[in-house]
C-alpha cells in the first residue's frame, strides 16, 4: 500500500475519533437533526479523506434512499454514509450530502460528543 495524504483543514473540525484524521468543517454542517443506529448524526456538505464503499438501496425512517458507507481513509473505521439517491420527492436534498455519525467522530472541541444548541434544517433519519 502506498502512503496516504490526508487533507488538513483548518477551522471547527469534524475528526475521526480513531485515527484524528480530519473529515470535515463545521460550516458544512446542512442539519443536526439526524438519528442512526448509535444515536445522533449529522448531514454535511463535503466531507474529506474519506473512501465510498458500495451502493446499496436501505429503508430509512425517512424512506428508501441508495447510499454508500463512508470509511475514513486514515485508519478504514466506518464513519457514515453518503445518500446517493432519494426515492421520495422531499428527500431529494440529500442526494450527494454526508452523514457523520456523533458516535464515530470527534467534535471541534475533541469531544467525542459534541453537541451545540443551534437551529436545525432537515429531519431525522437512520435505518428503519
Amino acid at each position: 500500500m502506498g502512503r496516504i495524504f490526508l487533507v488538513h483543514l483548518e477551522g471547527k473540525i469534524y475528526s475521526c475519533k480513531h485515527c484524528k484524521a480530519h473529515l470535515a468543517l463545521g460550516e458544512e454542517i446542512i442539519s443536526k437533526a439526524f438519528h442512526s443506529r448509535h444515536g445522533k448524526a449529522y448531514l454535511f456538505n463535503k466531507v474529506v479523506n474519506i473512501m465510498i464503499g458500495q451502493k446499496e438501496d436501505r429503508m430509512m425512517m425517512t424512506g428508501m434512499h441508495t447510499v454508500s458507507d463512508i470509511f475514513c481513509v486514515g485508519c478504514g473505521s466506518n464513519v457514515g454514509w453518503k445518500y446517493e439517491a432519494a426515492y421520495e420527492k422531499n428527500q431529494k436534498y440529500k442526494e450527494g450530502k454526508f452523514i457523520l455519525e456523533r458516535f464515530k467522530v470527534s467534535g471541534p472541541d475533541g469531544s467525542h460528543y459534541w453537541v451545540n444548541n443551534e437551529t436545525h434544517v432537515g429531519g431525522s433519519d437512520g435505518e428503519a
